[in-house]
């Protein structure tokens, strides 16, 4: 394998993320009303309290990241390396890398990973023969996944998962996901539905915008409605699931430390947001790179207090918006003030991201119409999954009328959601 980067970069990204995990563990133990530990187990804990009976006389691969840790913060690659339980032969790094020192859209090549020794092999933005390939030089028998995902369907760790389980089909090989929990929450879905045609790294197949799903459930849902067209079969796929997960538990409540997902999503208030707020990536505002509370920060130069005046006016649940001046250190508009918005979820129960996200795009362009503009790639329009919602906003439709556009086809994803649920418990139910 080539060597890309050295232990000293390794290292250093290893120091730099645990420092800012800690941070978002910290925020999240002092949460209002937080209770941790509420008997939750995830797949990982069940596949070691069993002796890793799920994979045992096998060789294993291993696809995860920093989230990877069992509740006392160590990563379960560093506890499975020694452990003569588990023969645990190589690791698979998705986007931000292994050990999540790069920023969005890298990763950090292959090389042999300096705690363990075991090889890593960077799959982001590889094709699935190139994974399947991976696969084959590990000499692997079982492929497993534990990664915790977002919410959204812009975050490439399902679609991470996706390629392995179609290198895995292509392969031979097992597929076992380790289960854990959306992180904000599962009792619905919301959003647009991927359409033919905006098929992309950040949305391969048709579902929400916010799945509303485990990483569990979405393996069971791609395995039986998608994988036979793309790849022509079925993987052999295991789900170990959780026991104890509610699915409308508050991720803070389950006695689970909050480990950065990637770079710039630093706490559980970022992931509630980002269904809805990552849509300002297709436009030319900063979606809040380069600050402290990215995706909860939206501004540009332009922009000023009559955004949040107005926002605050319209009848949005759960959320008021701070006007708010800040200066981006990195991506769009570094080092230049921007006006904006800062975004309070005041009740999660009843908040809405991505409508949330799309008044904001409706009012900002009524308010600033000289100003507002797409991104020139169009890239909203992979984003909300077809050309529907940047269309329909430029033609002057208000909230209501750009919402009420995708309700169709996201019954219909309901309705077939539903099928692949594992976890049925809501709270009060």
């Amino acid at each position: 394998m080539t060597q890309q980067i050295g232990r000293r970069h390794v290292l250093a990204g290893m120091a730099a993320t645990a420092a800012a995990s800690m941070v978002g563990a910290r925020a999240a133990s002092a949460a209002p009303g937080a209770q941790p530990g509420n008997g939750l187990t995830t797949g990982v804990e069940k596949l070691i309290a069993s002796g890793y009976a799920a994979v045992r006389g096998q060789k294993v691969g291993l696809i995860s990241n920093p989230t990877g840790v069992l509740r006392d913060l160590r990563h379960e690659v560093d506890v499975m390396a020694p452990d003569d339980r588990i023969d645990l032969v190589a690791v698979f790094g998705p986007e931000h890398g292994f050990r999540g020192s790069s920023q969005a859209g890298g990763s950090e090549g292959s090389y042999q990973d300096p705690r363990t020794g075991i090889p890593v092999y960077d799959m982001y933005a590889k094709s699935t023969d190139a994974i399947a390939t991976q696969f084959d030089d590990a000499g692997l028998d079982t492929v497993m996944f534990d990664i915790q995902d977002a919410g959204a369907r812009f975050y490439t760790y399902i679609w991470t998962m996706y390629q392995g389980m179609e290198a895995a089909v292509k392969t031979g090989k097992r597929f076992v996901v380790l289960d854990r929990p959306n992180p904000i929450g599962g009792v619905d879905a919301y959003g647009p539905v991927l359409k033919p045609g905006f098929t992309s790294g950040i949305g391969r197949e048709p579902i929400a915008q916010q799945h509303g799903m485990t990483v569990g459930e979405l393996a069971q849902l791609f395995n039986d409605r998608y994988l036979p067209g793309e790849v022509g079969g079925k993987v052999d796929l295991q789900v170990v699931t959780m026991d104890g997960w509610y699915r409308s538990e508050q991720y803070e409540n389950a006695g689970l430390p909050w480990v950065l997902p990637s770079p710039n999503m630093p706490t559980v208030d970022t992931a509630w947001v980002y269904p809805g707020l990552c849509m300002f990536e297709g436009t030319t505002l900063s979606e809040g790179r380069g600050t402290t509370r990215p995706f909860e920060i939206i501004g540009a130069p332009y922009v000023d207090y009559r955004w949040s005046d107005a926002l605050n006016d319209l009848p949005l649940p759960g959320v008021r918006f701070r006007e708010t001046y800040f200066a981006p250190t990195f991506s769009k508009w570094v080092n230049e003030m921007c006006g904006g918005v800062e975004l309070y979820v005041t009740d999660r129960g009843s908040f809405d991201a991505v409508r949330t996200g799309t008044a904001m795009l409706v009012t900002l362009k009524s308010l600033y119409p000289g100003d507002f503009a797409w991104r020139s790639d169009n890239y909203i329009d992979l984003l909300t999954g077809s050309d529907y919602v940047r269309k329909a906003i430029d033609a002057g439709q208000d909230t209501d009328q750009v919402v009420a556009g995708w309700q169709q086809d996201l019954a219909a994803f309901r309705e077939l959601r539903e099928r692949y649920l594992i976890y049925r418990r809501v709270y009060g139910a």
